[in-house]
Formats: C-alpha cells, sequence, structure tokens
C-alpha cells in the first residue's frame, strides 16, 4: 500500500496538518487505509513519534494499525532508496493502542497521586466481583435488597459511575454510593485498580492536577482516534483534555454504524464534534470499495430513515451485482434449513471460494441454524461465543433432562450437585425422576426452571442474564416438537457429539466453513455471501426496543451494519411479521424468492407510529 492508492477525499484527510479533523468513514470506504496513511503522513512531516498518540478500541485494531504502519514506512524507503528495509520497531516510536492500555501507562507515572504504588494490580472481572462480594458480606443488609443488590448488577451500577465519570453526590442510591465507597477504598489498599479505573482515574487526575494534565498534552501533540462513535464519556473527556492544548485532533468513524449503546458508547460524541471544537475541517469518506451497488444502496435506503445522523451518500465503482434477495418462512426451523440448503448447493456446486457469514440478532438464533448445518454436514464456527447447546444454561437444563431419563447418569446428578444449592438439589434430585416419565421435555424444562428458580438464579449471577433466558427459551421452543424425552435427549446428544471443524481447518480452509455471529460481532467484518436470518418485528428491531424512538435508531443502524458486511451476495430472510426495515428498502434493488407473499399484504402490513 502506498500514498498513490488513496483517492482524492482520502489524500484530503491525510494531509490536513493543524486543528481538528473529522472523517466521516462510510462502510468499506477505506477507514483504517486512511488513519495508518495519516499517521505515516505526519511522520514524514517531521513530527516526532513520541508526539503521536494513535487509539484504538481493541488490541486487535492496534496491532492492525501497526502492521499497516511498517508496510507504509518500509514502501516509502524502498521507493526512495530501491533497497529493502528492515521493518522499523513502531512499538519504540509512537503509541498505537486502546484507550485502556494507554490509560494504565499514565497510571504507572502518576499512581503515587491515587495512593497506589507503579507495581499496582489490574484485577480483571472476576477480581472485581471477589471484592465486590467481599465489601457486601460487611453491610448488614435487609432480605430485600439482597435481592436487589446482586453482584452483576453491583458490577454494572459501579462500572457506570465510573465511566460516566459521576461525582459522589450524583449516586442517587444511598446505599449502592456507601458500597462504592467501600469498593473503592479496598482497591487503594489491595493498590489496585479495576479496569475502569484505566480511564476514570487518569480523567481525575487530569481533572485534579492540571501541571499533570500540561506535561500530557506537550507529549502528545497529535492525537488519532479510531471508531469515536463508540466512545463513552470517560473515554470523550480522556481525549477531550488531552486535545485541548493543540487541537490537533483527528476523529475517524461513522455514526451510522455507531451500535454499542449497551456498552455505554454515546454516538452523540461523534455528531457534537463539530460543536465541541471551533474551525473543524470536515472530510467525507462516501466511496465504498467492499460492496456491489445493489446492496449499498439498499442498505442507504434504510438507514435514511434514522433522524439523528450526519448524512452521507455511499456510492461505488463497483458492478451493480444481484438484486439483495428477500425470503419468507413458516418459522426459524424452516428458514434454518432453507439458508443451509443454499450454502450446501453452493459449497458442492459453486465454481468459486467465496466467504459466508449468517447474521442473527440474538445469540439464541444460532440454534436453528446450528441445527441445519449439522444435519448436512456443512462445517460452521461461532465467533466471539460458545456452540448452543455448549452455553452454561443450556448444559444445565440437558443435564436434568438426562438424570430424568437415566438415573444412573452421575455426570449428569453431579452437574446439578455442583451447580445448584442443597435445598435446590435435593428437589431436582427427587422430583425429576418422579415426573420423568410423565411430562413431555417441555412440560419438564418448566418443571425445572420452576423448582429451581432458575431465571432468578440467573438475574442474581449473571449480568447477560436476558441473553441467557432467550437461550432457554429457544431451547423451549425446540422442546415443543417431541413427544416424549428419550427422542429429545437422542436429538441434543447427536447435535452435541458433532465435531464440527477445528481450528487448524479454519486456517487451511477457511472458504469451506460458514461464519456464525452476532451482528454485533460482525462489525468491522466482510463476507462475499451473507445471510441475515430473523429479519422479523420483535427480533429485528428486537421488542425490547420499542417504546424508544432512539432504541429502534440504533436497531436501525444494527440492520444497517448487518446489511454491508455483504460483498455481492445479500440474502434477508424472515418468518412471521417481516421487521419494519423490510418495507424501507427501495423495491428496485430486491427480488423476493421462495414462498414469499407482497409486503403491502393488507394481512401483513405493520401500520407505523
Amino acid at each position: 500500500m502506498s500514498f498513490d492508492e488513496l483517492n482524492l477525499k482520502q489524500k484530503e484527510a491525510v494531509e490536513y496538518m493543524n486543528g481538528p479533523l473529522l472523517i466521516v468513514a462510510g462502510a468499506g470506504s477505506g477507514k483504517t487505509k486512511t488513519l495508518t496513511s495519516r499517521v505515516v503522513y505526519l511522520l514524514k512531516q517531521g513530527v516526532a513519534p513520541e508526539n503521536i498518540l494513535a487509539i484504538t478500541f481493541t488490541n486487535k485494531a492496534a496491532d492492525e494499525m501497526k502492521r499497516r504502519i511498517h508496510a507504509l514506512i518500509n514502501s516509502e524507503k524502498q521507493a526512495a532508496s530501491g533497497k529493502n528495509h528492515k521493518q522499523p520497531d513502531i512499538g519504540d516510536m509512537l503509541f498505537i493502542g486502546t484507550f485502556h492500555s494507554l490509560g494504565a501507562r499514565i497510571l504507572k507515572k502518576e499512581a503515587k497521586l491515587l495512593g497506589r504504588t507503579a507495581n499496582f494490580t489490574i484485577f480483571d472481572d472476576d477480581d472485581s466481583k471477589s471484592l465486590i462480594k467481599k465489601v457486601i458480606s460487611g453491610f448488614n443488609l435487609p432480605e430485600k435488597e439482597k435481592k436487589r443488590l446482586t453482584l452483576p448488577f453491583l458490577k454494572k451500577e459501579i462500572g457506570k459511575i465510573k465511566d460516566e465519570l459521576l461525582d459522589r453526590e450524583e449516586i442517587n442510591d444511598e446505599i449502592i454510593a456507601e458500597i462504592f465507597d467501600h469498593y473503592e477504598k479496598s482497591l487503594k489498599n489491595n493498590n489496585a485498580f479495576d479496569f475502569d479505573d484505566l480511564i476514570e482515574k487518569v480523567v481525575r487526575i487530569f481533572q485534579k492536577y492540571p501541571e499533570i494534565l500540561k506535561k500530557y498534552q506537550n507529549q502528545f501533540k497529535y492525537i488519532l482516534v479510531d471508531e469515536y462513535q463508540d466512545t463513552n464519556t470517560s473515554q470523550y473527556y480522556l481525549i477531550k483534555y488531552l486535545a485541548e492544548g493543540h487541537r490537533n485532533l483527528s476523529v475517524v468513524g461513522d455514526d451510522q454504524q455507531s451500535i454499542f449503546k449497551f456498552r455505554g458508547s454515546d454516538f452523540r460524541n461523534f455528531l457534537n464534534f463539530e460543536r465541541d471544537w471551533e474551525k473543524v475541517k470536515v472530510v467525507l469518506l462516501e466511496e465504498n470499495y467492499r460492496s456491489t451497488s445493489n446492496i449499498i444502496e439498499a442498505a442507504s435506503s434504510v438507514i435514511a430513515n434514522n433522524k439523528y445522523q450526519k448524512s452521507k451518500k455511499l456510492w461505488t465503482k463497483n458492478e451493480r451485482g444481484d438484486k439483495v434477495k428477500m425470503i419468507e418462512h413458516s418459522d426459524a426451523d424452516y428458514e434454518a434449513d432453507w439458508v443451509a440448503t443454499q450454502v450446501k448447493n453452493y459449497l458442492v456446486y459453486g465454481k468459486e471460494k467465496q466467504s459466508i457469514a449468517v447474521l442473527y440478532r440474538t445469540n439464541a438464533q444460532s440454534r436453528a441454524i446450528e441445527q441445519a448445518l449439522i444435519e448436512k454436514g456443512i462445517p460452521y464456527l461461532i465467533f466471539g461465543g460458545l456452540r448452543f447447546y455448549d452455553r452454561k444454561e443450556i448444559k444445565d437444563i440437558v443435564a436434568g433432562l438426562r438424570y430424568a431419563l437415566n438415573p444412573k447418569d452421575s455426570v449428569s446428578l453431579d452437574r446439578l450437585h455442583k451447580e445448584f444449592l442443597k435445598k435446590t438439589y435435593l428437589v431436582l434430585k427427587d422430583g425429576l425422576l418422579a415426573s420423568g416419565e410423565k411430562m413431555t421435555p417441555f412440560e419438564l424444562i418448566g418443571y425445572f426452571l420452576k423448582e429451581a428458580d432458575y431465571f432468578e438464579y440467573l438475574k442474581k449471577n449473571y449480568p447477560n442474564y436476558q441473553e441467557r433466558i432467550e437461550n432457554v427459551k429457544e431451547l423451549m421452543e425446540f422442546a415443543v416438537n417431541f413427544p416424549n424425552l428419550a427422542e429429545f435427549i437422542e436429538k441434543i446428544s447427536l447435535l452435541q457429539s458433532t465435531d464440527n471443524i477445528s481450528r487448524k481447518d479454519l486456517k487451511n480452509h477457511k472458504e469451506k466453513f460458514v461464519s456464525l455471529m452476532t451482528i454485533h460481532l460482525a462489525k468491522g467484518l466482510e463476507f462475499d455471501k451473507v445471510y441475515l436470518i430473523g429479519t422479523n418485528e420483535g427480533l429485528l428491531p428486537h421488542q425490547m426496543s420499542y417504546y424508544s424512538d432512539m432504541e429502534i435508531e440504533e436497531e436501525r443502524r444494527l440492520m444497517y451494519v448487518a446489511m454491508t458486511r455483504a460483498k455481492k451476495e445479500l440474502y434477508l430472510n424472515f418468518y412471521n411479521l417481516p421487521s419494519r426495515f423490510l418495507h424501507e428498502i427501495s423495491p428496485e434493488f430486491t427480488e423476493f424468492i421462495g414462498g414469499f407473499r407482497a409486503l403491502d399484504d393488507e394481512e401483513r402490513y405493520i401500520e407505523l407510529d
């Protein structure tokens, strides 16, 4: 890669020297190439490496940026001298890393200001939970408060206090405020910081010690931030304070791909950039290098319905390509079977190797597609998560069902004994045996959930309990199809025992398997063929978003991200009520196949307020 490969807009962003710069980078528009080229350009203009700060959200993104900068610097030197040069160690030249790695580096030097030494410990989530548990054990809480103040809830609340930079008087719940105070003292006594401290505590130092802030402002004279639309409050202020002295702040991102509100990100930081900084240079990267014209225009027609956004018009020199396919199915299992059949036919008869992905809104949706792929012998890999039957809540319930079917199954009984308190365990042990032959699999799961108070158990112990409950409900929906327990357990066992794909196979034959993942995990990735499943009302947009216009807009951004992952072919599958987002796609870019009925059919039409 060289500077000659940049288009005019990318060059405009790369070569802008001083002052605030907002790079609005549409999907597939060469965001990373522009950002890395800008770093190299600054170095070529004589900016000292130690004066450049490049911040990303993940270590993977940071490593990719370093790799590209290595390649650019090498190609420039080689072009100048005609000789190969050994790659310089970028890590020694300038800081490229995550917000948290930057915070850790600063705290190593300034820890004494917060009553710690430089060899402090960074507590991970498990460490933090253990400390919170120890703290609340010292509180004489009434039973009602114990039920409310679960460990996952307190962990989330403490994280929120730090991420949003709340002062003590801004914490409305006095009990949580007291627990927070004791937790902070305990961290200090342990000479430790938790993960949220790595940003929050640095901001606090900058607020309290202006001379320390000045030191880092003088060091980092050019700041570049990737995925700026995903910043939360503490990250926003960390960057704001560092850049206030020189104002040489370059941010890149796309508000139309802001999909991490549940993690605390606030896309308004991106939209308000021009308000926050005077004389901002704005560069729109609108040429898409990834997708066909039909896919780009179909996705653009959806996202155009969002009110809160930085307007841009994506375009591409790529071919028009196939129209976006919309397919109606009778239910999730028929949908999965259709997708698996299409994939199977392509793998058998396709003439060229292409990457294939199946995307979905919630993890629970993977059950049906996993089953269909397994039954057709198609290798797949789930990214960022476990296979459906490997998930903890599913394994718990299946262990109970297996014991009900086979009382000699000591492994399943041991799992129940390990996972539940003695009283609950004894109730399940006796009750499951007594009910195994009398109940259908669906009824037996219901019995298990009731006697174990299982949903409350999940809520008390896991911050993502809602997702786990959705997985359980998906298992129950599947169980309805089986009249007796033996058949259900046999089916599950056969699915569990399938060794689908090894990491070695993944490395050597990546075009021969299907990638399964949620839309959130797919952000930043691209595939030749994308099958989006469950584009139904209630799933996408998710039913929990119905009561907020802002939540609906985030769901629409999710739809947009899913659609723009596709390079050549995009299949939008649904059953029951089609998503309102399907109505928003201009008909000229779509084709209905299968047993689809017209979207404007009075029976199916969704009236939107």
